[in-house]
């Protein structure tokens, strides 16, 4: 028998593999996208949408499965999320289309949506609160090894066996995943009926998300002042209205909006968003500017975006510590400060590689996110009720997808002011090598003033940041210290 102490660390080794296999999943399909494309004879439009689809449907159904998880039970609803995920995964290595591929991916990410709301809670009633900063920053470990796997695996597997591969090589991890969950995790108390479930909250959020990414990215092809791009940004300003108004009218709503009263909860998903519009594209600008600007090969480019991961397997757990022993908020600050100075180093790339401008830039935003992002999960989950950590958990990560859809988009559309579309998907896709040579100096302009852009968005996080410093109000809702094990 496990006893109480092995079991919280067991139950910590269950979530993190499978937000390692959730990431690799992520990552190792941008690798093998291209022999995706040509195993498909789909276009770029229709192998983006591969990408597309799993991000919305992951980040739309985030809400309501943290909801589930509190009203049904966090283990039923992870093993169910897991188990989509597991067999929509298999399809998506069966797929014989495009079209099946892109339904196959948007109900791979409701599974993932269902296993990550509920993966947070599951850690944050495992473990003591003077254990939690360290519990997290272990588990943020999956996503950087993911981020280093991912790549590496996808670039093996598409050479050696084909693109069917980067989803089959994730199965038997996933089934493992549902094996050892099944025997470790306890489940949680659920109340007795599930209520009604906010469809209409769901359809309003989710096309407002859409209406809002398709305005983004089609924005330059079309222009930002014709009519179907404003009506598309029209329609997303009435679909978020109609959604706070449904929130806060409805019994059961998607978005728990009542977690907005505490300011350290409000201010944490501020940090949040924000944080995330400014580093997710990261990695996108870099594939554009080593692969298309310097017509780097898929494999070298690689290499050189290791350390924008690697620190992160020592500094996050370390991070964790360093919260659970001082306190988040220093730690987010600093971290917020260092991601901005790695941004602004990265804008000033020219149109020749020199390693250390490359290198230095992303150790410093590796060190940066070791320490601040368990410490924002921390005092952002900390500042929730108890009783609601699944609701927060679905509301923490929306955030933090929408951030990352917003900035993935926006990277684009800074690349297309200077160029068109088709060619940023080239550079992105890694096949910028038939770029002719006078598009160096565009492209490298082009990622400068990016990075330059979302170096704004890192002030944005640090002043929500400050907010944090301000002294909590006790309360019962806190989360409750328990006692050491």
């Amino acid at each position: 028998m496990i006893n109480a102490i092995q079991r919280k660390w067991w139950i910590l080794v269950v979530v993190t593999l499978v937000a390692f296999i959730t990431n690799v999943d992520a990552t190792i399909v941008i690798v093998g996208l291209p022999r995706l494309m040509l195993g498909l004879h789909i276009t770029i439009t229709t192998g983006l949408w591969t990408l597309t689809a799993y991000i919305i449907t992951s980040t739309v159904f985030l809400l309501p499965a943290g909801r589930w998880s509190d009203v049904v039970g966090r283990k039923r609803i992870f093993m169910i999320g897991l188990s989509i995920f597991t067999v929509a995964t298999v399809l998506c290595g069966f797929a014989p289309s495009g079209a099946l591929l892109i339904t196959f991916r948007f109900i791979q990410g409701v599974g993932a949506a269902l296993a990550l709301a509920t993966a947070t809670p599951i850690i944050v009633h495992a473990f003591p609160k003077h254990q939690l900063g360290r519990a997290l920053g272990i588990n943020s470990t999956a996503w950087v090894i993911g981020s280093i796997v991912g790549p590496v695996a996808g670039g093996v597997l598409v050479t050696t066996l084909g693109w069917r591969w980067i989803f089959f090589v994730t199965v038997p991890f996933a089934l493992a995943g549902m094996v050892a969950a099944w025997f470790v995790l306890e489940e949680s108390a659920a109340k007795k009926s599930l209520g009604t479930t906010d469809w209409p909250g769901i359809a309003s959020f989710g096309m407002a998300l859409v209406l809002l990414l398709i305005g983004l990215s089609e924005g330059q092809a079309w222009g930002f002042g014709s009519l179907r791009i404003l009506s598309l940004f029209a329609g997303t300003a009435v679909l978020l209205i109609g959604f706070v108004v449904r929130e806060l009218r409805t019994v059961d709503p998607l978005f728990d909006l009542k977690l907005l009263l505490n300011r350290h909860y409000r201010a944490g998903l501020g940090v949040t968003v924000s944080y995330s519009i400014g580093y997710f594209a990261t990695t996108f600008l870099l594939t554009i500017y080593l692969q298309g600007a310097l017509h780097l090969s898929p494999l070298k480019a690689g290499l050189l975006l290791i350390p924008l991961s690697l620190p992160q397997l020592v500094i996050s757990p370390l991070g964790g510590w360093l919260a659970d022993r001082f306190g988040p908020p220093r730690f987010i600050i600093l971290g917020v400060i260092l991601l901005a100075v790695g941004g602004y180093l990265l804008g000033q790339l020219g149109p020749t590689l020199q390693l250390s401008a490359v290198i230095v830039p992303l150790l410093l935003m590796s060190v940066a996110t070791g320490l601040a992002w368990p410490a924002l999960t921390k005092v952002v989950m900390s500042s929730a009720p108890l009783t609601r950590t699944g609701a927060a958990s679905g509301m923490f990560f929306t955030f933090r997808n929408v951030g990352m859809s917003l900035s993935l988009t926006l990277a684009l559309v800074v690349a297309e002011t200077s160029l068109p579309s088709a060619i940023a998907a080239k550079a992105f896709l890694g096949t910028a090598g038939v770029l002719l040579p006078h598009f160096r100096d565009i492209l490298t302009h082009s990622t400068d003033a990016g990075f330059r852009v979302f170096v704004i968005f890192y002030g944005v996080a640090l002043l929500f940041s400050l907010f944090l410093l301000r002294p909590i109000v006790p309360a019962s809702t806190a989360v409750p210290q328990k006692e050491k094990a």
